[in-house]
């Protein structure tokens, strides 16, 4: 299937759907229909399933984790579904990608990505998305930290691509995994000082 397909038109209708999609706010949404209070002001501010998980509501975690994972997935595979061209599919998650990370009704401060970047790999190419979160859990399971999770996962993201035969996803998946890693910038130097946050840690 060639990479260049679809008319510029469509590309930003797709984008603009994408982006749409991922700008859903599911954390805080089912924080405030929990009363769970405003992630904003507990443990990192963050609206991800992992902040979630420091009101101590194991239950709200989980499903913004999969609601997270499955806006990305869904951007991805219904623009696929509808055009049939897989530029139009790829533009459609990238946005679903940025809207979560930069929400225009959050004054574009989302959360971190890592559960739509799962979800959008493997709506990409599902071998690729599942051996992405085994590292993830790799990653996550022997540091007890979220974040070194997500760091493993996207480095690994574009071997995985290359290894398992998916070069057509190879530009998405680069770009998704520096803007993982550009998140992920001050975990990055938490990391280093050996103060990030553990999981499940709840805030003080």
């Amino acid at each position: 299937m060639p990479l260049l397909e679809s008319t510029l038109a469509t590309l930003a209708l797709w984008a603009v759907i994408g982006y749409a999609l991922g700008s859903i706010p599911f954390g805080m949404v089912l924080a405030k229909a929990m009363n769970l209070g405003n992630l904003r002001e507990i443990g990192s501010g963050n609206i991800g399933a992992t902040n979630v998980l420091r009101t101590g509501n194991k239950t709200a975690a989980a499903l913004t984790l999969l609601l997270d994972a499955g806006k990305g997935a869904a951007a991805l595979l219904l623009a696929r579904a509808v055009t049939g061209a897989e530029d139009a599919a790829q533009i459609a998650g990238l946005a679903a990608m940025l809207g979560h990370c930069y929400p225009i009704w959050l004054k574009f401060k989302g959360g971190k990505g890592v559960a739509t970047f799962l979800g959008l790999l493997i709506a990409l190419a599902w071998p690729v998305g599942l051996a992405a979160c085994v590292a993830w859990l790799i990653g996550a399971g022997v540091t007890r930290v979220s974040s070194m999770g997500a760091i493993v996962a996207a480095a690994a993201s574009t071997f995985l691509m290359l290894f398992l035969g998916y070069p057509e996803g190879l530009f998405l998946g680069v770009i998704l995994t520096l803007l993982i890693f550009w998140r992920h910038r001050e975990n990055i130097r938490r990391i280093k000082a050996g103060t990030e946050p553990k999981i499940g840690q709840k805030s003080e």
